[in-house]
């Protein structure tokens, strides 16, 4: 295999590993923006942790304000648009003859659906608000899947294309 299909080769992966994200982060804010209420539901029972344990000693970080909580879905949809927005000009950018510009692009959404759902969903409602104790609104599975997707993809845009031409002509 020669440097110029194994460049060609490794541009198509980043452009449809990054096309796959940037899809399943459209398909998450289209769905939120027209179910509002079904994820809406989700995030009030995460926030005011009335499916967890009731443990005294965690309940104080409970929010239980329908504003604040809907503010916070709100924000959530908001970014999760923003990164698919992001993550779609860099599918389109991996098209052009500037790989550089892509895959800093690629990187800055990719890191937008991991800080969402590694940061947010894992660490804020998954320890925080102690989601991994609620049996009914426990999304920290989900939350993992798509951190490691992101993170596997976010791995496939920066492998050096120089390193793979070498190992093909050998």
């Amino acid at each position: 295999m020669s440097a110029t299909t194994s460049r060609g080769a490794l541009r198509l992966a980043a452009t449809l590993l990054t096309a796959s994200v940037a899809l399943y982060m459209a398909l998450v804010a289209f769905g939120n923006i027209t179910d509002f209420g079904t994820n809406r539901e989700f995030v009030r029972h995460v926030l005011a942790m009335d499916t967890t344990f009731g443990d005294e000693d965690l309940m104080w970080r409970a929010i239980t304000n329908e504003g604040v909580q809907d503010a916070a879905y709100v924000a959530i949809i908001v970014w999760e648009t923003a990164a698919a927005l992001v993550l779609v000009y860099g599918t389109w950018l991996w098209t052009r003859p500037d790989p550089a510009r892509a895959r800093r692009v690629s990187t800055y959404g990719l890191l937008m659906v991991m800080l969402l759902f590694g940061a947010g969903f894992t660490a804020i409602g998954g320890e925080w608000f102690a989601m991994w104790q609620s049996e009914d609104w426990n999304g920290l599975d989900a939350a993992l899947r798509v951190f490691v997707l992101s993170g596997v993809v976010l791995l496939v845009v920066h492998l050096p294309v120089t390193h793979a031409a070498r190992d093909d002509a050998r």
